[in-house]
């Protein structure tokens, strides 16, 4: 019963997504669904845009071995990222009216930074999609018994296939969809397991030593560890693209702040609920901290749980990573067909712009299932694929947009700067968190090239944001 509900909800999924596909009529519906989704949706979809495997599989993992202090990157630094957008990034950004952030930098800082941008944005999201891919791989191995390369292969297909025919569209009705099943899934299981561990001043009186301690030992070198936590996604997220194109697709700036709010909170909240039914289950099942810990939550279910509560939590894990993956596999894809492919054709008729950006939806998923099945550690993905933007882009976007006298040298160099003393660092392994040296080299990158060159007038203004293609 379980496995047939998990194939009609895959179907369905697919029929959601050809179904609103047809709002598709131009690039612009593709790439950011008009510009027009409204609070309830765009809360959503913004809401959806990491609650997927890390969530719900790497951070309880993380959670069961080492308490808070294991997951202040996911659910708590994610948190950060989106309120952090909403009050300084929102407005700012919705106003802009381009399709991409390296079209922002286009019009901000040149032609140089753009490219330079995009080819380190493109790549920084193949190891975020692989692991959404591993994830469902996970879960169909485990309630259907399907080899796991076979089931991962599967589950990108079905994730390329919806987003391919329908973009952002395709993406925003989906997740508003797939939202309710997790939210409705997580709160009856939440209740059902925290009852059975006989409620919550149980639980929490049960749990380890240490389990709730939210911050480090006070010493500098774990303050550093915590402070690259909470950085890594709560910066490092900010210039990424899939947050951008779901800002972009609200219908108003207002909605593009207020929706960032309320994701903000929704993903704390929620977010925070599968790791209460992680620490119910250790002491209900003992047993399952054996194993694999990024498998407690699907093996405790199925060993223990009604059909009804597997149906709820299948389709709720299944909601989550599937959100997860269609937006993530749409952003890059974006930045290929408009950053990188685009700027070879001149005069680009639509339909054929279209078509690009469907092709990049397609190279985008068949890269990311290669590194699906390469390597599958969720958690070893998806901190390869969070760094990146933090050293390099987080940077020059916050002095672009808050620093007029930032200019084209200075946003270069800081790229540079930052992304070549992230790699040093990782080479040579320093105490100090390579995240920070990549961070403070962005910087100074930003500082010298803006002061030691003469600055452009590369402000932006009303006039070039009106000639974008949106």
């Amino acid at each position: 019963m379980l496995v047939a509900f998990i194939l009609v909800y895959l179907l369905v999924t697919i029929l959601i997504g050809r179904w609103a596909a047809q709002r598709v009529k131009s690039a612009n519906d593709f790439m950011v669904a008009g510009r027009s989704l409204p609070l309830g949706i765009s809360t959503c979809v913004i809401f959806a845009t990491w609650f997927g495997s890390e969530t719900m599989l790497g951070a309880t993992s993380e959670f069961a071995q080492h308490g808070l202090q294991g997951v202040m990157e996911d659910p708590f630094g994610a948190s950060l990222c989106l309120l952090l957008v909403g009050l300084f990034y929102a407005r700012k950004l919705y106003r802009s009216n381009v399709l991409t952030f390296c079209d922002y930098f286009k019009i901000r800082f040149g032609k140089k930074a753009e490219v330079i941008s995009a080819l380190l944005m493109v790549p920084s999201y193949f190891g975020w999609i692989a692991a959404q891919i591993v994830a469902m791989g996970i879960v169909i191995n485990t309630v259907m018994g399907i080899p796991s390369s076979i089931a991962m292969l599967a589950s990108g297909l079905i994730v390329m296939a919806y987003t391919y025919m329908g973009g952002m569209w395709s993406v925003s009705i989906t997740d508003f969809i797939q939202t309710i099943m997790i939210i409705i899934g997580i709160l009856v299981i939440t209740y059902n397991v925290v009852d059975q561990a006989g409620g919550l001043q149980t639980v929490i009186d049960k749990a380890p030593a240490g389990t709730f301690q939210f911050f480090p030992h006070n010493d500098w070198n774990s303050w550093l560890k915590y402070m690259a936590a909470w950085f890594t996604i709560g910066l490092g997220s900010i210039p990424q693209q899939d947050v951008f194109q779901r800002l972009m697709s609200s219908k108003s700036e207002k909605v593009a702040q207020y929706s960032s709010y309320l994701g903000a909170l929704m993903y704390l909240v929620i977010g925070s609920l599968p790791l209460l039914i992680v620490l119910c289950a250790q002491q209900l099942y003992p047993a399952l901290s054996a194993g694999d810990t990024e498998k407690i939550l699907p093996n405790m279910v199925l060993q223990h749980g009604s059909l009804f509560t597997q149906v709820l939590f299948f389709g709720a894990l299944l909601s989550a990573i599937m959100s997860t993956t269609s937006g993530a596999i749409l952003a890059p894809s974006t930045v290929l067909g408009e950053n990188i492919i685009r700027p070879f054709f001149k005069d680009i008729p639509d339909a054929k712009f279209l078509r690009i950006i469907r092709l990049s939806v397609l190279i985008v998923s068949a890269i990311s299932m290669l590194m699906a099945l390469g390597s599958q550690n969720i958690y070893e993905l998806v901190a390869s694929s969070s760094v990146l933007s933090l050293v390099s882009l987080f940077v020059p976007l916050t002095a672009g947009l808050y620093w007029k006298r930032a200019n084209e040298a200075g946003a270069i160099l800081s790229i540079i700067l930052g992304t070549t003393g992230y790699i040093l660092s990782e080479i040579f392994e320093p105490e100090t968190p390579p995240l920070f040296i990549g961070l403070l080299s962005s910087i100074a990158g930003m500082i010298i090239g803006t002061y030691g060159w003469k600055k452009k007038d590369t402000t932006p203004s009303a006039s070039s944001y009106s000639s974008s293609p949106v």
